[in-house]
């Protein structure tokens, strides 16, 4: 691919405003006539997460980040109920409609970017404006529900493996304890949470890490978990997703969720990739070299025509295909 003019390689910054008026901040990278390539960053992190991402693409994609409702230089609403899955899927709409208005986009997500884009995935008005999905230690509420579920029903569910998930999310029980995980954001985790990475990455975060907002993202950032997670996973709403491609990083060292999580995924979407990495949760930040070689490979693999045998499945990627 050529590389972009000048011009087009400087980032574009935008503001979006998605369908309850909420304005989205919004950053484009590299050529916008190439393959345009959506990231999407989890909790509590802003869009300054793909940095290193970013980077490695931009000279070959048209590359977009943005800061997700209650996070970065985004609107923060008050209310528990607008951060409501569909209302994120909403939010990506309105940001794959303004920078890449008719098209077809390759969408990323990691942590809670990814959670809350596998509702895209499933929905068919977004899923239709998606050639590729790339979930990065990031798993699907629902599908995780539906998997469980599958297991427990075939006697495959072991009361280890139950404790084993519940102690890595420790963290989301506590945010459903009213006023508790605020003020802990507020007097504490704002200014350690450089010791705390540490703790679970085994490495202090990059320059440029955590972002200088990361108090208010941390406090905002709780009603995804209260307004979507036990909701989602009491009473799932899907049991698949159609996009033509979904690829799914599986980080092996991670300290919050279980590799297992993804067992039941494969049967679910036309055809699915599972890459492995011998990496921690903050694969985007410590690893982004090997998270930029998975999106290349799933972006060239859907516009070189994806299974019709004109591109290559890479030699590393576990693939699974669902019966027609």
């Amino acid at each position: 691919m050529a590389s972009p003019s000048e011009e087009s390689a400087s980032p574009v910054a935008r503001r979006v405003t998605s369908t309850d008026g909420v304005g989205l901040a919004v950053t484009e990278h590299g050529d916008p006539t190439a393959p345009t390539i959506v990231l999407v960053h989890g909790y509590p992190d802003t869009s300054e997460l793909w940095d290193g991402v970013v980077q490695r693409l931009r000279d070959d994609f048209h590359v977009v980040t943005y800061d997700v409702r209650g996070a970065g230089r985004s609107d923060r609403p008050r209310r528990i109920r607008d951060y409501a899955m569909r209302q994120l899927s909403d939010d990506l709409l309105s940001v794959i409609d303004a920078v890449a208005p008719g098209e077809s986009v390759h969408l990323v997500g990691h942590d809670w970017g990814g959670i809350q884009s596998w509702e895209s995935a499933a929905r068919p008005e977004t899923a239709a404006r998606l050639s590729s999905y790339t979930a990065i230690a990031g798993p699907s509420l629902d599908l995780a529900a539906v998997g469980a579920s599958a297991k427990r029903k075939r006697g495959e569910l072991a009361p280890r493996d139950t404790v084993k998930q519940l102690i890595k999310s420790w963290y989301i029980l506590s945010f459903h304890l009213p006023f508790a995980a605020p003020l802990l954001w507020r007097h504490y985790l704002g200014r350690t949470w450089a010791q705390a990475f540490r703790r679970t990455e085994g490495v202090w975060p990059p320059e440029g890490h955590p972002a200088e907002t990361i108090t208010e993202d941390g406090i905002d950032g709780i009603k995804l978990y209260r307004r979507n997670m036990l909701p989602r996973l009491l009473r799932p709403r899907y049991r698949r997703v159609d996009v033509p491609l979904v690829q799914v990083g599986i980080t092996l060292r991670d300290a919050f969720i279980a590799p297992d999580i993804y067992d039941e995924l494969p049967g679910r979407m036309p055809e699915l990739w599972f890459r492995r990495a011998d990496a921690t949760h903050w694969i985007p930040v410590l690893a982004p070299e090997t998270v930029a070689g998975w999106v290349r490979d799933a972006v060239e693999y859907r516009e070189a025509g994806g299974a019709d045998g004109t591109a290559a499945v890479p030699a590393d990627a576990e693939r699974h295909r669902a019966e027609s």
